[in-house]
């Protein structure tokens, strides 16, 4: 059976999830730095598997604008090449050697734009998720007042707890995304 104290720790675990998976997404949009991080989502063709990079290179960070990516084996050179240009991050990869350069362009201000979209694209996401999870509460929170497990006020109380997590969450994805939008924004 559920408590309210389990709807309100449930929802909150779920909301911090979705803090969670948005910094991770932020994480992949590019501010003018190489990072390593950067090609962990780009999936390179190994033996017929769509197989993400950092799983058949080592990915190191050459300078602060140039990613080093080393094959560990030597074939899978031109494949790496190919996954990384194909990428939706806009980046020009060169082989040399036994290694992939990835040097870092400049943003433009028109490119930063374009980023700033897709953040703020993502942080909506963000908010459409956690205001889905506080409705899947509210939910719940009536189903229990319905079967009799808790009393009116005891509901009324835990929906308004509900909003507050819910709000300081939204707050907590508006940081963040004027955070990320700020550091796109620097030259």
């Amino acid at each position: 059976m559920n408590t309210i104290a389990d709807v309100k720790k449930n929802t909150e675990q779920k909301m911090n999830k979705s803090l969670d998976a948005l910094k991770a997404d932020l994480g992949k949009v590019r501010t003018g730095r190489a990072h390593a991080g950067l090609l962990d989502h780009v999936m390179v063709d190994y033996y017929g598997n769509p197989t993400a990079i950092p799983k058949v290179a080592n990915v190191s960070l050459l300078d602060g604008r140039t990613l080093g990516v080393s094959p560990w084996e030597k074939k899978m050179l031109g494949a790496i090449e190919k996954a990384i240009r194909d990428s939706d991050l806009g980046l020009n990869p060169a082989s040399q050697g036994d290694m992939v350069r990835v040097p870092m362009p400049a943003l433009t201000e028109e490119r930063r734009r374009e980023l700033i979209k897709v953040i703020k694209h993502e942080g909506e996401n963000a908010k459409v998720a956690v205001r889905n999870q506080r409705r899947d509460a509210i939910q719940t929170l009536k189903e229990l007042l319905k079967s009799k497990s808790v009393s009116e006020d005891e509901e009324r109380r835990a929906q308004e707890d509900i909003q507050k997590l819910t709000d300081r969450h939204v707050a907590d994805i508006d940081k963040m995304i004027a955070g990320k939008e700020t550091e796109l924004m620097a030259v």
